[in-house]
């Protein structure tokens, strides 16, 4: 006689509830605050999640311009970019990138933590940065979350 086992669940796009966040970045760690968005856009807070199907919320961060990082970082952390060509290293500070582009560093840190593949891609989508604290998504609802910190 044959056993029956139980079935593993796996998710399904009409079985997925996204929801919106809405996270205040003043003062927070830079990465301890990208560990925690790369979870909530990969859905590991949710207990349908399935590490193959896009079962994530959608993240609007704000106060970007104003994130937190420890020691040393802001002059000693560099971004590097390659045109491709010779000679065509360009390098900026993490002080540099703050003052042009604040979004751009929160960016880069969670694509950093989501999967290198299509789903990390279309997960990455779902962010919406912003450096102030004004953002266009009031319609969406986005429910406020606290973030822990050490």
């Amino acid at each position: 006689m044959k056993t029956l086992r139980p079935r593993t669940y796996v998710a399904s796009a009409q079985d997925r509830e996204r929801e919106w966040v809405l996270i205040d970045a003043a003062g927070l760690t830079l990465g301890r605050l990208a560990t925690q968005i790369a979870d909530i856009l990969r859905g590991k807070r949710k207990p349908q999640y399935t590490p193959h199907v896009d079962t994530g919320d959608f993240v609007v961060v704000i106060n970007a311009e104003r994130i937190a990082v420890t020691g040393n970082k802001r002059a000693q952390k560099l971004y590097r970019r390659h045109s491709g060509y010779p000679g065509g290293l360009k390098t900026r500070s993490l002080a540099q990138m703050l003052e042009r582009r604040p979004e751009e560093v929160l960016r880069m840190a969670v694509k950093g933590m989501l999967p290198r593949n299509r789903l990390g891609r279309k997960q990455l989508t779902k962010l919406k940065i912003y450096a102030g604290p004004e953002h266009p998504h009031a319609a969406q609802q986005p429910a406020p979350l606290q973030v822990s910190t050490r």
